[in-house]
């Protein structure tokens, strides 16, 4: 579509051109420069249509291009008054030229005052304003998410008996077995399912010790692109398995201040619910796409993790971060919990967009210096 559109510009352009006896070659210098600006224009209109974020280059530009006009409207506009009032003080006199110089000289100081100092106060207040209230936004954040957290506590104390008692029942109900008759070929098969059914309560109560652990946030300077890739190289066993395409591209999101080791399990919880998704229903060409950027203030980085598995039916989307709900067999239920709990503790948010039969895409969105002025 921008081609097209470029092409139509070139022929009204050149079409123009030569009902005046010539192309943009023949009107020389001017033309060239205006078939320039033409492209430049087409060229951002096709940005503004595909909605691309412009890259921090882009920013960087517009922002000297805009800076460098107000200067320039400011010395056009300096200019003809030095001239004016310079003609009037040696034609009109002294009188005529200090009345001109005073009375244009305010429209004059009002617009040097917003072309080259409002921008830089306004750039000031802002950045003053936004750090002074970010760690009053984070705290509200960490208010609601201790409120939460404690309402989840007692979930989980009304559900613990039921995702531990059955496991140890069906265990003790194995050995009784096996007591009954010590010699039964089956007692081999029934140590084994005891096993496993107590390795899963050794797994829920571990879980759960560590999502009912209030642990301190370790601060620092965290590259994301880092983390991601310490968690992908840990679940390169999983990937195989699942013979999934992992596709990263997480360079564009750069540094923020977080816990690394809190942050790299974000990941391993997202990336390992896709794989086992995947796994689990078969899906053709399996594939998990890891996407990391910045918006444009550059004051938050955001990390999606997509799949294009089976989805979520719309009625579990508010369910999936309740602790111990899992529709994995030997799924313990916390992972999403988890994953929310650390992200908000960071002064984050986490959302779910899913739909049945086109996967899952789990966005985390973080504040890149809320943790450093909290620490303040």
């Amino acid at each position: 579509m921008a081609d097209f559109h470029r092409r139509g510009r070139r022929r009204r352009s050149g079409r123009r051109s030569r009902s005046k006896g010539g192309d943009w070659d023949e009107i020389g210098e001017g033309g060239e420069r205006l078939r320039e600006e033409a492209e430049d224009w087409t060229a951002q209109e096709t940005r503004i249509k595909d909605r691309r974020p412009a890259s921090p280059e882009e920013q960087a530009l517009r922002a000297a291009r805009t800076a460098v006009a107000r200067r320039m409207g400011f010395v056009a506009h300096a200019i003809p008054y030095a001239i004016v009032c310079t003609f009037l003080l040696f034609v009109a006199g002294f009188g005529a030229a200090f009345v001109t110089a005073m009375s244009w000289g305010i429209g004059l100081a009002i617009h040097g005052f917003f072309a080259l100092i409002a921008p830089d106060l306004r750039r000031r207040w802002t950045e003053e304003e936004v750090r002074r209230r970010v760690p009053h936004a984070v705290a509200h954040k960490r208010l609601e998410m201790e409120g939460r957290h404690a309402r989840n506590l007692e979930h989980l104390s009304a559900s613990i008996a039921h995702e531990i008692r059955n496991p140890i029942t069906a265990a003790k109900s194995l050995l009784q077995q096996m007591g009954e008759d010590p010699h039964s070929p089956e007692n081999v098969e029934y140590a084994a399912v005891a096993l496993q059914e107590l390795q899963r309560v050794e797994r829920s109560i571990s879980h759960l010790l560590r999502y009912a652990r209030d642990e301190d946030l370790q601060p620092e300077s965290v590259v994301l692109a880092d983390v991601v890739q310490s968690a992908l190289d840990a679940l390169s066993e999983p990937i195989a398995r699942a013979g999934a395409l992992v596709r990263v591209d997480v360079a564009e999101a750069g540094a923020l201040v977080g816990d690394a080791e809190k942050l790299r399990r974000v990941v391993l919880n997202l990336v390992g619910n896709a794989l086992d998704a995947l796994e689990g229903q078969h899906s053709p060409a399996p594939r998990v796409d890891v996407e990391a950027g910045a918006n444009l203030a550059g004051s938050e980085v955001w990390l999606r993790v997509r799949d294009n598995g089976p989805g979520i039916a719309p009625e579990r989307a508010a369910e999936i971060w309740a602790p111990f709900h899992t529709s994995k067999a030997n799924g313990t239920g916390l992972g999403l919990s988890m994953v929310r709990k650390i992200v908000e503790g960071h002064g984050g948010t986490v959302e779910v967009d899913s739909a049945p039969g086109r996967g899952a895409a789990f966005l985390v969105t973080l504040p890149r210096q809320a943790l450093a002025e909290e620490a303040r």
